[in-house]
Protein backbone atom coordinates (compact mmCIF):
# COMPACT_ATOMS: atom_id res chain seq x y z
CA UNK A 1 0.00 0.00 0.00
CA UNK A 2 1.23 3.43 -0.84
CA UNK A 3 0.27 6.38 1.53
CA UNK A 4 1.06 10.21 1.29
CA UNK A 5 1.26 10.93 5.22
CA UNK A 6 0.70 15.07 5.68
CA UNK A 7 1.76 16.68 8.63
CA UNK A 8 2.28 20.60 10.13
CA UNK A 9 5.22 20.29 12.59
CA UNK A 10 5.84 22.88 15.46
CA UNK A 11 8.44 25.05 16.87
CA UNK A 12 8.33 22.65 19.49
CA UNK A 13 7.94 18.42 19.25
CA UNK A 14 6.28 16.95 21.86
CA UNK A 15 5.06 13.37 22.27
CA UNK A 16 2.52 13.45 19.22
CA UNK A 17 5.41 14.07 16.98
CA UNK A 18 7.00 10.58 18.35
CA UNK A 19 3.80 8.92 17.56
CA UNK A 20 3.50 10.37 14.32
CA UNK A 21 6.71 8.99 13.04
CA UNK A 22 6.67 5.78 15.16
CA UNK A 23 3.58 4.72 13.01
CA UNK A 24 5.25 6.35 9.74
CA UNK A 25 8.38 3.94 10.63
CA UNK A 26 6.63 1.08 11.33
CA UNK A 27 4.59 1.21 7.93
CA UNK A 28 8.02 1.43 6.29
CA UNK A 29 9.15 -1.77 8.42
CA UNK A 30 6.02 -3.60 7.22
CA UNK A 31 6.48 -2.92 3.32
CA UNK A 32 4.68 0.04 2.42
CA UNK A 33 5.75 3.06 0.75
CA UNK A 34 5.20 6.37 2.89
CA UNK A 35 5.41 9.50 1.21
CA UNK A 36 5.59 12.77 3.32
CA UNK A 37 4.01 15.88 2.68
CA UNK A 38 4.83 18.31 5.62
CA UNK A 39 4.96 22.13 6.65
CA UNK A 40 7.09 23.41 9.67
CA UNK A 41 5.57 26.49 12.02
CA UNK A 42 9.23 27.77 11.09
CA UNK A 43 8.11 29.37 7.90
CA UNK A 44 4.87 31.75 9.93
CA UNK A 45 7.64 34.52 10.72
CA UNK A 46 8.68 34.91 6.90
CA UNK A 47 5.07 34.51 5.14
CA UNK A 48 3.47 36.97 7.84
CA UNK A 49 0.39 36.95 10.28
CA UNK A 50 -1.66 38.33 7.40
CA UNK A 51 -0.88 35.52 4.59
CA UNK A 52 -1.04 32.95 7.43
CA UNK A 53 -4.27 34.24 8.51
CA UNK A 54 -5.13 33.49 5.13
CA UNK A 55 -3.64 29.65 4.24
CA UNK A 56 -4.77 28.86 7.74
CA UNK A 57 -8.38 28.74 6.15
CA UNK A 58 -7.39 27.28 2.90
CA UNK A 59 -3.91 27.32 1.22
CA UNK A 60 -3.94 26.99 -2.50
CA UNK A 61 -0.31 26.17 -1.94
CA UNK A 62 -0.91 22.60 -0.23
CA UNK A 63 -3.84 22.01 -2.82
CA UNK A 64 -1.78 21.98 -5.81
CA UNK A 65 1.34 20.22 -3.78
CA UNK A 66 -0.88 17.70 -2.56
CA UNK A 67 -2.62 17.17 -6.30
CA UNK A 68 0.64 17.26 -7.93
CA UNK A 69 1.52 14.20 -5.26
CA UNK A 70 -0.91 12.23 -5.49
CA UNK A 71 -0.80 12.34 -9.88
CA UNK A 72 2.76 11.42 -9.62
CA UNK A 73 2.47 8.85 -6.79
CA UNK A 74 -0.85 6.77 -7.30
CA UNK A 75 -1.11 7.06 -3.51
CA UNK A 76 -3.86 4.39 -2.19
CA UNK A 77 -4.54 7.15 0.44
CA UNK A 78 -3.77 10.48 2.45
CA UNK A 79 -3.22 9.94 6.01
CA UNK A 80 -3.54 13.65 7.58
CA UNK A 81 -2.22 14.12 11.12
CA UNK A 82 -1.93 17.61 11.50
CA UNK A 83 -3.22 20.45 8.86
CA UNK A 84 -2.90 23.55 11.07
CA UNK A 85 -2.12 26.12 10.16
CA UNK A 86 -0.10 26.25 7.14
CA UNK A 87 -1.67 23.47 5.31
CA UNK A 88 -5.15 23.65 5.75
CA UNK A 89 -8.32 21.66 4.91
CA UNK A 90 -7.63 21.91 1.40
CA UNK A 91 -6.10 19.18 1.02
CA UNK A 92 -9.04 16.94 1.73
CA UNK A 93 -10.39 18.53 -1.03
CA UNK A 94 -7.16 18.21 -3.78
CA UNK A 95 -7.19 14.14 -2.72
CA UNK A 96 -10.93 14.19 -3.28
CA UNK A 97 -10.33 15.59 -6.74
CA UNK A 98 -8.07 12.63 -7.48
CA UNK A 99 -10.34 10.25 -6.19
CA UNK A 100 -8.11 8.99 -3.07
CA UNK A 101 -9.80 8.36 0.27
CA UNK A 102 -8.58 10.80 2.85
CA UNK A 103 -8.12 9.72 7.14
CA UNK A 104 -7.38 12.31 10.16
CA UNK A 105 -5.97 11.67 13.11
CA UNK A 106 -7.46 13.74 15.60
CA UNK A 107 -4.33 14.34 17.91
CA UNK A 108 -6.30 17.93 19.45
CA UNK A 109 -9.75 19.49 19.89
CA UNK A 110 -8.70 22.24 16.94
CA UNK A 111 -11.64 21.22 14.86
CA UNK A 112 -14.26 22.10 18.13
CA UNK A 113 -12.22 24.61 19.82
CA UNK A 114 -9.60 27.26 18.62
CA UNK A 115 -6.99 26.77 20.95
CA UNK A 116 -7.34 22.65 20.48
CA UNK A 117 -6.99 21.90 24.26
CA UNK A 118 -10.52 23.00 25.65
CA UNK A 119 -8.98 24.58 28.39
CA UNK A 120 -8.68 28.29 29.68
CA UNK A 121 -7.53 29.99 32.63
CA UNK A 122 -6.01 26.97 34.63
CA UNK A 123 -9.34 24.75 33.81
CA UNK A 124 -11.46 23.16 31.02
CA UNK A 125 -13.38 25.03 29.24
CA UNK A 126 -16.20 23.88 26.67
CA UNK A 127 -17.35 27.51 25.77
CA UNK A 128 -17.34 26.65 21.93
CA UNK A 129 -18.78 23.00 22.01
CA UNK A 130 -21.89 24.32 20.82
CA UNK A 131 -21.21 27.14 19.11
CA UNK A 132 -21.15 27.29 15.48
CA UNK A 133 -19.13 30.58 15.40
CA UNK A 134 -16.87 29.67 18.27
CA UNK A 135 -16.82 33.59 19.13
CA UNK A 136 -15.74 33.13 22.56
CA UNK A 137 -12.50 31.87 21.87
CA UNK A 138 -12.09 35.19 19.75
CA UNK A 139 -13.11 37.25 22.45
CA UNK A 140 -10.66 35.45 25.28
CA UNK A 141 -7.81 35.56 22.58
CA UNK A 142 -7.37 31.61 23.28
CA UNK A 143 -5.42 30.46 20.37
CA UNK A 144 -1.57 32.08 21.60
CA UNK A 145 -3.00 34.55 23.93
CA UNK A 146 -3.67 36.53 20.23
CA UNK A 147 -7.13 37.66 19.60
CA UNK A 148 -6.56 38.43 15.30
CA UNK A 149 -4.82 34.73 15.70
CA UNK A 150 -7.97 33.22 17.13
CA UNK A 151 -10.02 35.15 15.08
CA UNK A 152 -7.98 33.35 12.09
CA UNK A 153 -8.66 29.78 13.78
CA UNK A 154 -12.59 30.78 14.43
CA UNK A 155 -12.66 31.66 10.73
CA UNK A 156 -11.60 28.14 8.94
CA UNK A 157 -13.45 25.91 11.73
CA UNK A 158 -16.75 28.10 10.71
CA UNK A 159 -15.89 28.22 7.19
CA UNK A 160 -15.30 24.50 7.18
CA UNK A 161 -19.07 23.69 8.77
CA UNK A 162 -20.39 25.89 6.70
CA UNK A 163 -18.70 23.92 3.74
CA UNK A 164 -19.38 20.57 5.60
CA UNK A 165 -16.01 19.60 5.06
CA UNK A 166 -15.71 17.49 8.06
CA UNK A 167 -18.97 15.59 6.84
CA UNK A 168 -17.95 15.56 3.47
CA UNK A 169 -14.12 15.61 2.69
CA UNK A 170 -13.07 12.90 5.45
CA UNK A 171 -13.58 9.19 4.81
CA UNK A 172 -12.77 8.37 8.34
CA UNK A 173 -11.78 10.03 11.64
CA UNK A 174 -9.11 7.95 14.30
CA UNK A 175 -9.35 9.41 17.77
CA UNK A 176 -6.67 7.91 19.95
CA UNK A 177 -8.95 7.33 23.10
CA UNK A 178 -12.77 6.71 22.85
CA UNK A 179 -12.87 9.87 25.78
CA UNK A 180 -11.91 11.81 22.64
CA UNK A 181 -14.06 9.81 20.13
CA UNK A 182 -17.08 11.07 22.58
CA UNK A 183 -16.04 14.76 22.60
CA UNK A 184 -15.93 15.12 18.72
CA UNK A 185 -19.12 12.97 18.40
CA UNK A 186 -20.53 16.04 21.18
CA UNK A 187 -18.91 18.07 18.60
CA UNK A 188 -20.86 17.15 15.72
CA UNK A 189 -18.77 14.68 13.77
CA UNK A 190 -20.43 11.57 12.90
CA UNK A 191 -19.78 8.69 15.51
CA UNK A 192 -19.95 5.98 12.16
CA UNK A 193 -17.08 7.64 10.99
CA UNK A 194 -14.90 8.35 13.91
CA UNK A 195 -12.94 5.03 14.84
CA UNK A 196 -10.36 4.39 18.26
CA UNK A 197 -7.05 3.65 17.61
CA UNK A 198 -4.60 4.23 20.17
CA UNK A 199 -0.96 5.23 19.33
CA UNK A 200 1.70 2.64 20.17
CA UNK A 201 5.59 2.23 21.64
CA UNK A 202 7.82 0.96 19.46
CA UNK A 203 10.54 -0.56 20.43
CA UNK A 204 9.44 -2.45 23.40
CA UNK A 205 11.58 -0.99 25.59
CA UNK A 206 11.40 -3.45 27.72
CA UNK A 207 10.19 -3.56 32.18
CA UNK A 208 12.84 -2.02 34.14
CA UNK A 209 13.25 -2.73 37.85
CA UNK A 210 11.32 -0.36 39.59
CA UNK A 211 13.80 -0.46 42.44
CA UNK A 212 14.61 3.02 42.10
CA UNK A 213 12.57 4.28 45.23
CA UNK A 214 11.48 7.80 43.43
CA UNK A 215 8.60 9.06 41.65
CA UNK A 216 8.56 10.68 38.32
CA UNK A 217 7.40 13.29 36.31
CA UNK A 218 8.04 13.50 32.25
CA UNK A 219 6.45 16.21 30.19
CA UNK A 220 6.00 20.04 29.67
CA UNK A 221 6.40 22.05 32.90
CA UNK A 222 2.85 23.98 32.54
CA UNK A 223 -0.09 24.47 33.58
CA UNK A 224 -2.53 22.36 31.85
CA UNK A 225 -0.50 19.72 32.46
CA UNK A 226 -0.65 19.89 36.62
CA UNK A 227 2.41 21.30 37.46
CA UNK A 228 1.09 23.25 39.96
CA UNK A 229 -0.86 20.89 41.83
CA UNK A 230 2.54 18.14 41.96
CA UNK A 231 4.55 20.69 43.71
CA UNK A 232 2.16 21.66 45.49
CA UNK A 233 1.87 18.00 46.94
CA UNK A 234 5.34 17.57 47.24
CA UNK A 235 5.96 20.13 49.40
CA UNK A 236 3.18 18.42 51.89
CA UNK A 237 4.54 14.80 51.30
CA UNK A 238 8.13 15.98 52.51
CA UNK A 239 11.09 13.32 52.66
CA UNK A 240 8.87 10.09 52.07
CA UNK A 241 9.54 9.98 48.41
CA UNK A 242 12.07 11.58 46.22
CA UNK A 243 10.49 13.16 43.16
CA UNK A 244 12.19 13.27 39.43
CA UNK A 245 11.05 15.80 36.88
CA UNK A 246 11.80 15.67 33.07
CA UNK A 247 10.98 18.07 30.84
CA UNK A 248 11.02 21.81 30.03
CA UNK A 249 8.38 25.16 29.53
CA UNK A 250 6.63 27.85 31.66
CA UNK A 251 6.91 26.83 35.09
CA UNK A 252 10.32 25.93 34.95
CA UNK A 253 11.56 28.70 37.33
CA UNK A 254 9.16 27.45 40.02
CA UNK A 255 10.50 23.63 39.40
CA UNK A 256 14.20 24.99 39.71
CA UNK A 257 13.32 26.96 43.11
CA UNK A 258 11.28 23.86 44.27
CA UNK A 259 14.47 21.97 43.25
CA UNK A 260 16.72 24.06 45.19
CA UNK A 261 14.65 24.39 48.55
CA UNK A 262 13.55 20.70 48.91
CA UNK A 263 16.11 18.02 48.42
CA UNK A 264 13.99 15.88 47.73
CA UNK A 265 12.95 16.87 43.90
CA UNK A 266 15.52 17.06 41.35
CA UNK A 267 14.94 18.62 37.76
CA UNK A 268 16.15 16.98 35.25
CA UNK A 269 15.45 19.28 32.56
CA UNK A 270 15.40 17.72 28.49
CA UNK A 271 16.52 14.22 28.15
CA UNK A 272 16.83 11.62 25.53
CA UNK A 273 14.20 9.31 24.89
CA UNK A 274 16.55 6.57 26.02
CA UNK A 275 17.25 8.19 29.87
CA UNK A 276 13.46 8.68 30.26
CA UNK A 277 12.92 5.07 29.45
CA UNK A 278 16.07 3.98 31.61
CA UNK A 279 14.23 6.73 34.56
CA UNK A 280 10.56 5.36 33.98
CA UNK A 281 12.09 1.56 34.18
CA UNK A 282 13.45 2.15 38.09
CA UNK A 283 10.77 4.49 39.01
CA UNK A 284 8.54 3.35 41.69
CA UNK A 285 5.46 5.27 39.99
CA UNK A 286 4.73 8.00 37.45
CA UNK A 287 2.61 10.97 37.85
CA UNK A 288 0.85 12.37 35.34
CA UNK A 289 -1.57 15.11 36.46
CA UNK A 290 -3.04 16.91 34.05
CA UNK A 291 -5.81 19.33 34.21
CA UNK A 292 -6.91 19.44 30.85
CA UNK A 293 -8.82 16.82 28.12
CA UNK A 294 -5.52 14.87 26.88
CA UNK A 295 -6.04 13.25 23.99
CA UNK A 296 -4.01 10.30 24.56
CA UNK A 297 -1.21 9.96 27.23
CA UNK A 298 2.10 8.49 25.52
CA UNK A 299 4.05 9.03 28.75
CA UNK A 300 1.44 6.46 30.79
CA UNK A 301 2.20 4.08 27.95
CA UNK A 302 5.36 3.91 27.77
CA UNK A 303 5.41 3.71 31.70
CA UNK A 304 3.00 0.60 31.18
CA UNK A 305 5.57 -0.59 28.96
CA UNK A 306 8.26 -0.44 31.72
CA UNK A 307 6.12 -2.34 33.91
CA UNK A 308 5.86 1.57 36.22
CA UNK A 309 2.02 2.10 37.37
CA UNK A 310 1.00 5.39 37.29
CA UNK A 311 -0.96 7.67 39.29
CA UNK A 312 -3.42 10.02 36.76
CA UNK A 313 -5.58 12.65 37.28
CA UNK A 314 -9.40 11.49 36.75
CA UNK A 315 -9.69 13.45 33.65
CA UNK A 316 -9.96 13.14 30.05
CA UNK A 317 -8.10 10.36 28.19
CA UNK A 318 -5.50 9.40 30.80
CA UNK A 319 -8.22 8.87 32.93
CA UNK A 320 -9.72 5.65 30.47
CA UNK A 321 -5.81 5.09 29.83
CA UNK A 322 -5.12 4.39 33.73
CA UNK A 323 -7.68 1.76 35.45
CA UNK A 324 -7.63 2.66 38.98
CA UNK A 325 -6.52 0.16 41.37
CA UNK A 326 -5.66 -2.16 38.40
CA UNK A 327 -2.72 -0.70 36.32
CA UNK A 328 -2.54 2.66 38.66
CA UNK A 329 -4.60 4.98 40.81
CA UNK A 330 -6.67 8.05 39.99
CA UNK A 331 -6.39 11.94 42.02
CA UNK A 332 -9.41 14.38 41.67
CA UNK A 333 -7.76 16.60 38.44
CA UNK A 334 -6.59 20.07 40.60
CA UNK A 335 -6.07 18.66 44.01
CA UNK A 336 -3.03 18.27 45.73
CA UNK A 337 -4.56 16.56 48.62
CA UNK A 338 -5.77 13.42 46.47
CA UNK A 339 -2.96 13.13 44.90
CA UNK A 340 -0.88 13.29 48.15
CA UNK A 341 -3.60 10.07 49.53
CA UNK A 342 -2.73 8.22 46.37
CA UNK A 343 1.04 8.10 46.96
CA UNK A 344 0.53 7.68 50.48
CA UNK A 345 -1.68 4.93 49.78
CA UNK A 346 1.35 3.44 47.70
CA UNK A 347 3.58 3.86 50.76
CA UNK A 348 1.24 1.86 52.57
CA UNK A 349 0.69 -1.14 50.57
CA UNK A 350 3.78 -1.99 48.58
CA UNK A 351 2.66 -5.58 48.00
CA UNK A 352 -0.39 -4.19 46.25
CA UNK A 353 1.24 -1.49 44.41
CA UNK A 354 3.92 -4.81 43.14
CA UNK A 355 0.97 -6.25 41.60
CA UNK A 356 -0.04 -3.15 39.60
CA UNK A 357 3.60 -3.48 38.08
CA UNK A 358 2.85 -6.75 36.34
CA UNK A 359 -0.51 -5.77 35.21
CA UNK A 360 0.55 -2.59 33.61
CA UNK A 361 2.83 -4.53 31.90
CA UNK A 362 0.44 -6.86 30.52
CA UNK A 363 -1.66 -3.60 29.64
CA UNK A 364 0.88 -2.80 27.19
CA UNK A 365 1.05 -6.44 26.17
CA UNK A 366 -2.20 -6.02 25.06
CA UNK A 367 -2.82 -2.77 23.59
CA UNK A 368 0.20 -0.92 23.07
CA UNK A 369 2.51 -2.83 20.66
CA UNK A 370 3.45 -2.07 17.10
CA UNK A 371 2.36 -5.46 16.41
CA UNK A 372 -1.55 -4.71 18.07
CA UNK A 373 -1.38 -1.23 16.10
CA UNK A 374 -0.42 -2.56 13.08
CA UNK A 375 -3.21 -4.69 13.07
CA UNK A 376 -5.46 -1.81 14.10
CA UNK A 377 -4.17 0.15 11.35
CA UNK A 378 -4.23 -1.95 8.31
CA UNK A 379 -8.37 -2.72 9.27
CA UNK A 380 -8.96 1.03 8.94
CA UNK A 381 -7.01 1.62 5.58
CA UNK A 382 -8.75 -1.86 3.90
CA UNK A 383 -12.26 -0.08 5.52
CA UNK A 384 -11.29 3.14 3.72
CA UNK A 385 -9.58 1.94 0.58
CA UNK A 386 -12.75 -0.20 -0.01
CA UNK A 387 -14.94 2.30 0.49
CA UNK A 388 -17.27 0.58 3.25
CA UNK A 389 -16.76 3.53 6.17
CA UNK A 390 -19.71 5.95 5.67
Amino acid sequence: MRILSIHNNYQIRGGEDESRESEERLLREMGHTVEVYQEHNDRVAAIGAMKTAVKTVWSDESYKIVQQKLRESNCDLIHVQNFFPLISPSVYYAAKAQGVPVVQTLRNYRLLCPNGLFFRDGKVCEDCMDKLVPYPGVMHGCYRENRPASAAVATMITTHRAMQTWSKMVDTYITLTEFARQKFIQGGINPEKIIVKPNFIHPDPGVGEGAGGYALFVGRLSVEKGLDTLLTAWEKLGDKMPLKIVGDGPLANQVADLAKRLPQVEWLGRQPMSKVHALMGEAKLLIFPSKWYETFGRVAVEAFAKGTPVIAANIGAIAELVEHGRTGLHFEPGDSTSLLQQVEWVLQYPEKWQQMRFAARAEYEAKYTAAENYRRLMDIYSLVHKGTIV
